[in-house]
């Protein structure tokens, strides 16, 4: 079991930042490597960042390579998303998901627009 909830996304302008966020409970987070993805309508969902469960090797997409942070705080049960240097392309509903099993948030939108 286990819940997973998004926020921090919104409207920003391109070149702008924004910190999404992914607060977890009912499971041992600190024990779980985790991801975030992103859709846009019509399209498959997509791979975005990936870290292990102590946060030492992250892996991302590589177009989001050097503006976008993925971290976590154990003790927060949180992970997070640092994206900097917004383009319009960044423009999705991000979502988390815990590496192991089929357990999502709800997803949080990001839309990057002048």
């Amino acid at each position: 079991q286990g819940q997973l909830v998004e926020s921090g996304g919104g409207w920003v302008q391109p070149g702008g930042s924004l910190r999404l966020s992914c607060v977890a409970s009912g499971f041992a987070f600190s024990d779980n490597a985790m991801r975030w993805y992103r859709q846009t309508p019509g399209k498959e969902r997509e791979f975005v960042a990936h870290i292990g469960w102590s946060g030492r090797f992250t892996s991302y997409l590589n177009s989001v390579k050097g503006r976008f942070t993925i971290s976590r705080d154990n003790d927060k049960n949180t992970m997070y998303l640092q994206m900097n240097n917004l383009i319009p392309e960044d423009t999705a509903t991000y979502y988390c998901k815990r590496d192991t099993g089929d357990l999502w948030g709800q997803g949080t939108q990001v839309f990057v627009s002048s």
